[in-house]
């Protein structure tokens, strides 16, 4: 199944760009990186330029991903529809719900 808008949800997310636009903790929006690790309930994010690493809960989250496609794709994902084990979420096959 190849990545679009419509199927991240049920995509690996590791070594996508991500952005944090929305979180309960207001120190988290903005963080910005490569995803370097995913477990069920947090995304780790790489930070190149400053050399950091950023651990943010997904549902606490409101994720826009780039997607690796010609036009640079950019897909708003609320976390809560990542909660799961990575591997679990990307084996359903329901309805995405992106926006």
């Amino acid at each position: 199944m190849p990545l679009t808008p419509e199927t991240l949800p049920r995509h690996e997310l590791v070594g996508l760009e991500v952005e944090v636009v929305a979180a309960s903790n207001p120190d988290a929006v903005g963080i910005s990186g490569s995803v370097v690790m995913e477990t069920t309930k947090l995304l780790t994010i790489e930070d190149a330029g400053a050399d950091r690493v950023w651990h943010v809960p997904k549902d606490a989250a409101t994720f826009r991903f780039t997607l690796d496609d010609d036009s640079r794709t950019r897909v708003r994902v609320e976390g809560d529809r990542l909660i799961a084990r990575p591997a679990r979420r990307t084996e359903t096959t329901g309805d995405s719900q992106w926006r």
